[in-house]
């Protein structure tokens, strides 16, 4: 299976280069996100789900869009094959549908954790659809502020 081809990204309209390749392992009912990270780090993502099935969103957060606050939200599956890119200027999580699923996904900027943001996954402004009302979150993922208390730039 061919998971990237520049070429490909080039004739869609996506340019840059992917500098870094990460692996994230979660067990049902795990939520991750919705992370991004800010100026001059901000990364854009392939992802994919190589194990199990997940619940995949991006949210543009770009002060000046006019779709800013809106979403896309599929399922990525290792059956499926599918893959979601998401650009900067967007924020990015995913819920654990599985008993287990491994999720890779390749970035174009570097990890800078002093730039690392993210928004509270149940934000009421972003009305996502997250198929389970109580995800098991990390500690820093249960306080993230809604993306109205943000200081976009």
């Amino acid at each position: 299976m061919e998971t990237y081809a520049k070429s490909a990204f080039e004739i869609a309209g996506i340019r840059g280069e992917l500098v870094q390749q990460n692996h994230s392992r979660s067990v049902r009912g795990v939520l991750r996100g919705l992370h991004f990270q800010k100026e001059p780090f901000a990364q854009a993502k392939l992802v994919r789900c190589t194990r199990g099935e997940v619940f995949d969103v991006a949210v543009d957060i770009r002060k000046d869009s006019p779709t800013l606050g809106k979403h896309v939200c599929l399922q990525l599956s290792e059956s499926d094959r599918k893959m979601l890119y998401v650009p900067r200027g967007f924020a990015h999580g995913f819920l654990t549908l599985s008993d287990i699923a491994e999720v890779q996904y390749s970035v174009d900027n570097t990890y800078a954790p002093d730039y690392e943001q993210g928004i509270i996954w149940s934000d009421p402004d972003l009305n996502i659809p997250w198929p389970l009302a109580d995800p098991v979150l990390s500690k820093k993922d249960a306080v993230w502020p809604r993306l109205a208390q943000l200081n976009l730039k």
